[in-house]
């Protein structure tokens, strides 16, 4: 099946930068996607350089956004993974994935478990980790393991959607550098960001989407200089291998074909699931093995 990523920046607005996602879906499912993945938190700026209360009001349109994103998905019979800012209720919201099905019906959901709280990504003070664990979607493309940017750096997160039989795993993204880093410390930053999920791909045996956003946000605050989001968009099979990358820093539709049956053959002669010593892992329920 054809995959597409859909890497882009913020336009502006919330009207400008969905008016660009709209022309990339048609565009995707037009040459033949099936699967379309949106980057992080893609209808407004991250706005997570700054702790503001007025940025609490992104939240307020989220059932709007859900028959919004519905009917975009019903219209270009897609499975559509989209990121929003989900409220809950005054005081409660989240992170959260909405996946739709190709007749616009919800497939599920995913909220945000691993909330960072760095300069530039204060995002414990907009979002509540999420609630609803580690469940694959099931969709008319397989299995979605759905995560959401800082889960990516968790083998965890992404151990246990494959244990629960997710076939691909997608993460939403939105990470850059900020100016005053070394051009060293950018490339390491970068590096580990690809290296750690692909190997993912290769742990679980399962191929990895990867989509974030391009472009320079400012701090509205003005404290932070800003970020460049550093793009990057990929996607890998089974042994991790680059199915496709988006180098450059500009947007883009990142395609790819991918076949469920690939990661039966890596696992037919990669058994790593077989061989886990599942009897002595009990240390990973703990902080710290310090006693």
């Amino acid at each position: 099946m054809k995959v597409a990523l859909i890497q882009q920046q913020y336009h502006g607005s919330k009207e400008k930068t969905t008016s660009h996602s709209l022309s990339q879906i048609k565009a995707a499912a037009q040459n033949g996607a099936v699967l379309v993945v949106l980057q992080e938190l893609h209808q407004t700026e991250y706005f997570c350089q700054c702790e503001d209360t007025k940025f609490f009001t992104y939240a307020n349109t989220f059932e709007e956004d859900v028959k919004f994103w519905s009917a975009i998905a019903k219209e270009h019979n897609i499975v559509l993974v989209t990121s929003l800012f989900e409220k809950r209720t005054a005081g409660l919201y989240h992170n959260t994935a909405v996946v739709f099905e190709k007749d616009g019906s919800v497939a599920g959901k995913y909220r945000k478990m691993h909330i960072p709280d760095d300069p530039g990504f204060y995002e414990k003070f907009y979002f509540t980790p999420g609630d609803l664990g580690f469940e694959p979607i099931e969709t008319s493309v397989g299995k979605l393991g759905i995560l959401i940017c800082w889960d990516q750096w968790y083998p965890e997160a992404a151990r246990i959607m494959t244990l629960k039989g997710a076939e691909l795993l997608i993460y939403p993204t939105a990470i850059g550098w900020f100016d005053e880093d070394s051009e060293e410390e950018k490339q390491r930053q970068l590096e580990s960001w690809i290296t750690i999920q692909r190997s993912h791909a290769i742990a679980n045996a399962i191929p990895v989407l990867s989509c974030n956003r391009v472009g320079f946000e400012s701090d509205p605050t003005g404290v932070m200089q800003g970020t460049h989001f550093w793009g990057n968009s990929f996607i890998c099979g089974a042994q991790g291998e680059l199915l496709a990358h988006a180098k450059h820093q500009n947007e883009t539709i990142l395609y790819a074909d991918i076949t469920h049956e690939r990661t039966k053959e890596v696992r037919d002669i990669w058994p790593f699931l077989r061989d886990r010593r599942i009897e002595e892992y009990d240390c990973l329920l703990k902080r710290f093995c310090d006693n």
